[in-house]
C-alpha cells in the first residue's frame, strides 16, 4: 500500500454518525463513504434511512436508525444497534446532531435551555462514554465531536447553544486527557458560519449577514462540502498524534 491508503484511506472502517442525512452531517456522511468507511446514521427523523438507501444505491454500505436523541434509552439502543450491524465493532464516531434556540437571555425558555444542553452536550457525551468503552477494548479509535464558532465567542440570543457547544470543546479535551494514552484520539471539528437550515436566521437577517460576511477573510459562506476533508482526516490514521484539538473550518473567521 502507499502512504496515501495507509493514512487516509478509511477501507473497511466502521463509522457512527448522528445527525449525518442533512446539512452538514449528510457532507459528512458522504465523506466517510467515499473514503471507504462502512456507515450508521443516526437521526430522529425518517431521512436517516431514507438517505441511506440512497446511498446504498451508489453502492456504498450504509444503515440508517431513527431514534430521538434527546432520549437517553433511545441514545443507548440506537448505539447498539449500529453496533450490532458492525459486528461488535466500532472505529468512528462523529457526534454531529444539534440544535440552536433563539431567545433573548432574559427571556429564554428554561424548556428551551433543558432541550439544547441535552442534545448538544448531554448526548454527546453519553455517546462518547458508549463509543470510548468500546475502541479502548479494542486499543483503537476516532471520535469526532461538532463545536462551534461559538466554542470560542459567547454569539447573541443563543446563551443555551454557546454553552454547550463551549462544552463540547472542553469535553473534547478532558476525554483526550484520558484516552490518548489508549489510542484512542478525541478531537472536535468548529465550523464556521456555514450555509445550513441552523443558520438561516443570520441569512436571511440582513444586517447580521452583512455582519458576519464582512468579517469572514474567505468572503463566503461555508458549505457541507467544507466539512469533507477533514472528517476524512481525523478519522483516518494520518491524525494518529492530533488529540483534544478544536479545529476551525471557518474561512478564517478566527484569524481576524
Amino acid at each position: 500500500m502507499s502512504f496515501m491508503d495507509d493514512n487516509f484511506y478509511l477501507t473497511s472502517k466502521k463509522a457512527i454518525i448522528t445527525g449525518g442525512a442533512k446539512g452538514l452531517g449528510l457532507g459528512m456522511t458522504k465523506a466517510l463513504c467515499h473514503a471507504g468507511a462502512e456507515v450508521v446514521i443516526i437521526s430522529s427523523s425518517d431521512s436517516a434511512k431514507e438517505e441511506a438507501e440512497k446511498l446504498c444505491e451508489q453502492g456504498f454500505s450504509v444503515y440508517g436508525i431513527k431514534a430521538d436523541l434527546m432520549k437517553r434509552q433511545d441514545v443507548q439502543s440506537s448505539f447498539y444497534e449500529a453496533l450490532n450491524y458492525f459486528g461488535g465493532k466500532l472505529d468512528i464516531l462523529v457526534n454531529n446532531s444539534g440544535m440552536i434556540r433563539r431567545h433573548k437571555s432574559e427571556d429564554f425558555p428554561l424548556e428551551d435551555w433543558d432541550k439544547v444542553i441535552n442534545l448538544n452536550l448531554n448526548t454527546v457525551f453519553q455517546l462518547c462514554q458508549l463509543a470510548g468503552k468500546v475502541m479502548l477494548k479494542q486499543g483503537s479509535g476516532k471520535i469526532i465531536n461538532i463545536a462551534s464558532m461559538l466554542s470560542f465567542f459567547g454569539g447573541f440570543t443563543v446563551p443555551a447553544y454557546s454553552a454547550s457547544k463551549g462544552g463540547v470543546a472542553q469535553l473534547t479535551k478532558a476525554l483526550a486527557n484520558e484516552w490518548s494514552s489508549k489510542n484512542v484520539q478525541v478531537n472536535a471539528i468548529a465550523p464556521g458560519y456555514m450555509a445550513t437550515d441552523i443558520n438561516q436566521a443570520l441569512i436571511d437577517d440582513e444586517k447580521r449577514n452583512h455582519e458576519i460576511l464582512s468579517r469572514i477573510p474567505a468572503g463566503r459562506w461555508g458549505n457541507p462540502e467544507d466539512m469533507q476533508g477533514i472528517v476524512v482526516f481525523l478519522a483516518s490514521n494520518a491524525s494518529n498524534y492530533i488529540n483534544g484539538a478544536i479545529i476551525p473550518v471557518d474561512g478564517a473567521y478566527l484569524a481576524r
